[in-house]
């Protein structure tokens, strides 16, 4: 399917209605013995389909796609995020030809920063070359891009590659299910069909918590969300 017809559209109240054929996974975390969050690793994969919708209320049955549950609990979906773009957002530290960027309101409780001192503090002694080596790998893990490294050369994002996809992650050291991470540029349609600012990473709500939707704003920790989804291959 063409490029353009790939995308993720935010219903009114409803489910995330994905198009475009874009894979479907599941990821957990891989940890130190400190239970620090140390790289992703994918567990499986959910059947391939040209459109599906994921459930977004958190109360679905059949997790994580949309069984109607959004009607019966009359889920209320408003919209509350920043339509700003991720630069007019952020605050930065700048070190040693790299900076970091940092929009806190993003942040899904991924717990990648907190390894070796905590990547603010990585950056700002990014002079020594293997926690400059730690404060990047950290930032490219946040799932939610809350935290990007930059390069001052080129002023371009540190960023890994990521093909387009969808990917549902579980937290197994806490015993909540987190977020949806959407990854590769997949466009996000706000309901009224114009576009939030397009990114390599973000992470969309399913506990239908999030006072920052359609982002991830780490409500499912606070609510002990947990559905340990079962739709696997």
């Amino acid at each position: 399917m063409e490029d353009n017809k790939r995308k993720i559209k935010i219903t009114k109240n409803w489910p995330y209605l994905v198009t475009g054929n874009i894979p479907l996974a599941k990821e957990i975390i891989i940890w130190d013995f400190q239970e620090n969050p140390i790289k992703w690793e994918k567990w499986d994969s959910y059947p391939k389909e040209e459109t599906y919708a994921l459930c977004r209320c958190g109360n679905s049955k059949n997790k994580p796609y949309c069984d109607w549950s959004h009607v019966k609990t009359e889920f209320n979906g408003t919209e509350t995020a920043s339509k700003e773009k991720y630069l007019e957002q952020a605050w930065k530290i700048e070190w040693d030809w790299i900076y970091l960027t940092d929009v806190p309101d993003f942040c899904s409780a991924a717990r990648f920063c907190h390894r070796a001192g905590w990547t603010w503090n990585l950056t700002k002694n990014s002079s020594d070359p293997k926690s400059k080596e730690i404060a990047i790998e950290e930032a490219c893990n946040c799932p939610s891009w809350r935290l990007v490294m930059w390069d001052e050369k080129t002023w371009k994002p540190i960023e890994k590659e990521f093909e387009p996809q969808t990917s549902i992650i579980e937290d197994s050291t806490l015993w909540v299910s987190w977020p949806i991470w959407v990854k590769g540029g997949i466009p996000i349609e706000w309901e009224n069909w114009e576009k939030y600012e397009t990114r390599n990473r973000v992470t969309l709500c399913r506990c239908g918590h999030s006072q920052n939707k359609p982002y991830c704003d780490w409500s499912h920790i606070d609510v002990e969300f947990n559905d340990w989804d079962k739709n696997i291959n």
